[in-house]
C-alpha cells in the first residue's frame, strides 16, 4: 500500500479544497499498482456531505465571522468540523463489490493502532461512528466510482470542541435519536485517553505513530511512498477550481420549496425531501441527507419530476429506481411516506 504525502514543493497542504481535490484525483485518475493511504490535516473548515443542504448544516454567521472554509466532498454522510488538531485518513482501493458500507474493514486498522497507543475503548459503533464509551471521535464516509472506492474519516485528536459546537448546526431529531441534548455531550478528543508516553504528541506526530502501526514498521523510512508530481498537481488544481474551491459546488443555490419532509431512517441516516407541487404534479424536487449512495441522487429526482403527487403514482415511479443503490436500505414504502 502506497502512502501519499499531501505535500507540494516540500510544504504540507492544509487547504481543505486542495486536500479533497488530491483525494478525488487519486481515486479517479491516478492508477497505482497498490492501494493508497492518504493522511491530511485541514485548517479550520467544515466538510459537507455530498447530498447535504449546506445552509441547513452550518451556523453561517459563526462560519463567516471566523473565516471557516466550507467544502463539499464527493461522499455521503454528515457535516464534520476540521481544524489543525483533527487528522483525516483516506483509504483508496479497488471496489470489490462487497466493501461499500463495510466501515469495519477500513476503520479496524485505525482502531488497532489506537489500541496500541492505549485507547482501549475505541470501537466502531452504529453505522459509521468511531467512539470511546458513549462519545464520538470520528465520523466516516465512503464513495465509489469507476470500479474504485474511497473510505475516509476524521480523527478528533485534540480539536477545539467549542468551535465544533458553534460551527455545526445539526438537526434536532439527529441529536434526539442518539438520546443526547447537545453536540458537546456526544463528542470527544482522542488525546486524553492515550497512554502517558503519547500525551506530548502534536497532531503530525500522532499521524506518524499511526503510520508506524498501520504499516507494522519501526521507522517511517520503511513506509512505501508515492510522491505527487507537477503533472499530478496540474490535474489537482484543475479539479479544485471546478469543484472543491468553487462556491457553486460547495454552497450552490438553495431554491424555495413548497413542501419539506424529513425523516431519520434506521440504518440509512437522515433523508430530507423538498418539493414543489403545481396542479397536483411534482414540478421540482431535491433530495438531501447524510445517507451513503453509489449513484447520483439527481437520477432519483429526475424520475420523480412530472409525477402526480399521490401515493400510487410516487410508488410506481420509485419502483423503477434501485433505491438501495442511491440511498441505502430504504423501501419504496418508507421513501414514499417521506415524500407524501
Amino acid at each position: 500500500m502506497y502512502y501519499v504525502k499531501n505535500e507540494r514543493n516540500g510544504q504540507e497542504i492544509h487547504d481543505p479544497s486542495l486536500n479533497l481535490a488530491i483525494e478525488y484525483y487519486l481515486l479517479n485518475e491516478k492508477e497505482l499498482d497498490e492501494d493508497i493511504l492518504l493522511f491530511y490535516i485541514n485548517d479550520h473548515s467544515i466538510i459537507i456531505g455530498k447530498n447535504q443542504n449546506t445552509y441547513e448544516e452550518i451556523n453561517t454567521q459563526y462560519v463567516e465571522e471566523n473565516d471557516i472554509k466550507v467544502v463539499r466532498r464527493f461522499s455521503g454522510g454528515g457535516a464534520v468540523y476540521h481544524d489543525l488538531n483533527v487528522l483525516n485518513f483516506c483509504f483508496i482501493t479497488e471496489d470489490d463489490g462487497n466493501s461499500f458500507r463495510d466501515f469495519q474493514k477500513f476503520t479496524q486498522p485505525v482502531i488497532d493502532a489506537l489500541h496500541h497507543m492505549g485507547v482501549d475503548g475505541a470501537e466502531l459503533r452504529g453505522r459509521n461512528d468511531l467512539v470511546i464509551g458513549d462519545k464520538k471521535f470520528s465520523g466516516n464516509a465512503m464513495y465509489t466510482k469507476n470500479g474504485r472506492m474511497t473510505a475516509h474519516g476524521t480523527l478528533m485528536f485534540d480539536s477545539e470542541i467549542d468551535a465544533v459546537v458553534n460551527a455545526l448546526r445539526p438537526k434536532k431529531h439527529k441529536l434526539e435519536s442518539k438520546g443526547i441534548k447537545s453536540i458537546r455531550s456526544r463528542v470527544t478528543n482522542i488525546k486524553p485517553f492515550m497512554d502517558d508516553e503519547y500525551q506530548n504528541l502534536n497532531t503530525k506526530e500522532f499521524r506518524n505513530r499511526l503510520l508506524l502501526n498501520i504499516y507494522g514498521v519501526s521507522d517511517l523510512s520503511e513506509v512505501k511512498e508515492y510522491v505527487l508530481t507537477e503533472k499530478d498537481w496540474e490535474k489537482i488544481d484543475q479539479f479544485a477550481a471546478e469543484y472543491t474551491a468553487n462556491w457553486e459546488w460547495n454552497y450552490g443555490k438553495s431554491p424555495e420549496f413548497d413542501l419539506e419532509r424529513s425523516e431519520r431512517v434506521e440504518g440509512v441516516g437522515t433523508v430530507e425531501v423538498k418539493l414543489n407541487v403545481s396542479k397536483g404534479i411534482i414540478s421540482d424536487i431535491k433530495i438531501y441527507g447524510d445517507f451513503f449512495g453509489i449513484g447520483e441522487i439527481s437520477d432519483v429526482e429526475k424520475e420523480l419530476k412530472g409525477t402526480k403527487y399521490d401515493v400510487s403514482s410516487i410508488q410506481n415511479q420509485l419502483e423503477k429506481v434501485d433505491l438501495k443503490k442511491y440511498i441505502g436500505n430504504i423501501s419504496v414504502e418508507e421513501f414514499t411516506e417521506i415524500i407524501y
